[in-house]
C-alpha cells in the first residue's frame, strides 16, 4: 500500500475527508486504514441512520458520500491508503500562527512545522489571544494540532502548506 504522489485529498468533499479523518486517527485502529474500511464504516452509519430516520421520519445522511467514496474506490482500488485522502488543512487558528510565523522579517528560510511548534510553545500563539486574533478557548489545542501535523507529516515540512484559505 503506498501514498499517492497526486494530490487526492483536493478531489475529496470536506465531509467525507472528516471521515476519512475520524477513522484514521483512531487509536483503536489494527491496521492501516483503506478505503474499503472506510467503506465498510460509512455503511454502519448509514444503516444506523436509516433505521433512526425511519422512526424520526427523516433523513439526514444521504448516499452522497458512499457515491463519492465508490467513485474513489473505483479509480483507486479498495486497498489504498485512506489517509491519502484527507485533506491537511490547519485549523484558522493554526493558519493565524503560521501567517504570524511566516511574516516574521527576521526569519531567512520558509517556516517548516517544527518552527511553528517551538513559536507556539514560546508564547505567539499567547501573544495572538492578546491581539485578539485568535480566541483563547482555540489556543489550547495548538500543541496538540501542530504535533499531529508533524506526525503525519514530519517536522520539516513547510508550515504554509497546511494553511488554510477560506
Amino acid at each position: 500500500m503506498d501514498h499517492n504522489p497526486v494530490d487526492v485529498a483536493s478531489r475529496v468533499s470536506s465531509r467525507l475527508s472528516a471521515l476519512i479523518e475520524g477513522q484514521v486517527s483512531d487509536p483503536d485502529a489494527d491496521q492501516p486504514v483503506t478505503l474499503a474500511s472506510v467503506r465498510m464504516f460509512l455503511l454502519s452509519l448509514l444503516s444506523r441512520e436509516s433505521k433512526e430516520a425511519e422512526r424520526m421520519h427523516r433523513f439526514d445522511i444521504g448516499d452522497s458520500m458512499l457515491d463519492e467514496l465508490d467513485d474513489l474506490i473505483e479509480e483507486f482500488g479498495g486497498d489504498t491508503l485512506a489517509i491519502d485522502f484527507a485533506q491537511h488543512e490547519a485549523s484558522e487558528a493554526l493558519s493565524t500562527v503560521i501567517e504570524a510565523v511566516m511574516s516574521d522579517d527576521t526569519r531567512d528560510n520558509m517556516p517548516t512545522l517544527e518552527t511553528v511548534r517551538e513559536a507556539i510553545a514560546t508564547g505567539l500563539a499567547t501573544e495572538l489571544v492578546g491581539e485578539g486574533l485568535i480566541e483563547e478557548d482555540e489556543e489550547a489545542g495548538l500543541l496538540a494540532e501542530i504535533d499531529g501535523l508533524i506526525e503525519r507529516f514530519g517536522a520539516d515540512g513547510l508550515a504554509e502548506e497546511f494553511l488554510r484559505y477560506e
